[in-house]
């Protein structure tokens, strides 16, 4: 290889050199840099007065969001009292609208009778009113009345106010003074009753 050769390569490898040390010099810009940020964070760390400023701030938010869920708390504690009041006022209410029709036709009978002429008309005309509230009591409510002359007596459910010695094998309703009810399967009233008792037991 000739000495020309040989300089005309040593010049092409300059330029890599170069480039090398363009990278080399970038690199070191970049951590002068990454240093100037870090000095600029280290000079904005906040004086004991300014996080203590900072702090009561975050309290001041913290306590008005407690502050808040209080007052959302009460207000819901509240609206649920009232809704259970109202419950409690109103639960009677569709009952109560079901018995305006019966009280609308008594108030029609008790205008009838002021100039009624036929004492059977009136009697049938409560008659009536009796036989449907007695159904609407019973279909809708599940209201059913019990205690019949002859039923057996059951302490469970009778009251008995009265009894007779009569040739009966058990204890049986000899008159009913008043009916008993029922809500359901629950006795809400004892029927009053008179009982024949066996005479053995007397």
């Amino acid at each position: 290889m000739s000495k020309e050769e040989i300089k005309e390569q040593e010049e092409e490898k300059v330029p890599e050199t170069q480039n090398e040390t363009v990278e080399e010099q970038s690199t070191e810009e970049n951590q002068a840099e990454k240093a100037e940020a870090a000095e600029e964070t280290a000079e904005k760390e906040l004086t004991p007065e300014e996080k203590i400023a900072v702090l009561e701030a975050e309290n001041a938010q913290l306590k008005e969001e407690v502050l808040r869920r209080v007052a959302d708390f009460e207000n819901y504690r509240k609206r649920a009292i009232q809704e259970k009041q109202d419950a409690f006022d109103y639960a009677n209410t569709s009952l109560l609208k079901d018995l305006l029709e019966s009280l609308d036709n008594f108030d029609r009978t008790v205008e009838a009778a002021a100039t009624a002429t036929d004492p059977k008309a009136i009697a049938d005309g409560v008659s009536m009113i009796s036989k449907s509230l007695i159904s609407m009591l019973e279909t809708k409510y599940s209201l059913v009345s019990y205690g019949a002359a002859g039923d057996a007596f059951d302490p469970d459910i009778h009251e008995a106010i009265g009894k007779a010695d009569e040739d009966v094998a058990e204890p049986t309703l000899k008159a009913v003074y008043l009916k008993g009810y029922k809500l359901k399967d629950r006795v809400i009233r004892h029927a009053k009753v008179m009982v024949s008792m066996p005479k053995d037991n007397a």
